[in-house]
This record gives structure tokens, C-alpha cells and sequence, in this order.
């Protein structure tokens, strides 16, 4: 099945399930990924942190799996 990312997911949860998005958050400013904080922060908690619209970034992610 595939993975389909939601913002209510944890950066924990999803770099568990598709650690291949981890480009896309880093090129956006998310470098810290594997601090504790972030682990259990959801991507539209990160998101609203870094200025970012969670939904396009979602969107994002999810067309590069779905690539």
C-alpha cells in the first residue's frame, strides 16, 4: 500500500515511512530532523514554525511518492 502523507502526521512517523521526503523538508529549512522536538512535532506544527503552508507542503510530498 502506498504511504499517503497527512499534516496531522509526526516528522517521526513519516520519516519512518517515507524517509525519502527528508529532501523536501530540508530544502525548505527543516534541518534539525532527528532532534527529539521534531520527532514528535506534526508536519503542520513544523510547517506553521517555519512559515511554510502545510497543505502545499503535503501536496509536495505527496506527488514526489506518488512519482
Amino acid at each position: 500500500m502506498a504511504v499517503k502523507v497527512t499534516k496531522d502526521m509526526t516528522i517521526g512517523e513519516l520519516l519512518g515511512v517515507a524517509p525519502v521526503v527528508a529532501p523536501i523538508l530540508m530544502e525548505i529549512g527543516m534541518h534539525c530532523l532527528g532532534c527529539p522536538s521534531a520527532q514528535a512535532e506534526t508536519i503542520e506544527e513544523a510547517a506553521m514554525v517555519h512559515g511554510i503552508d502545510a497543505d502545499l507542503l503535503v501536496e509536495k510530498m505527496n506527488a514526489s511518492l506518488n512519482a
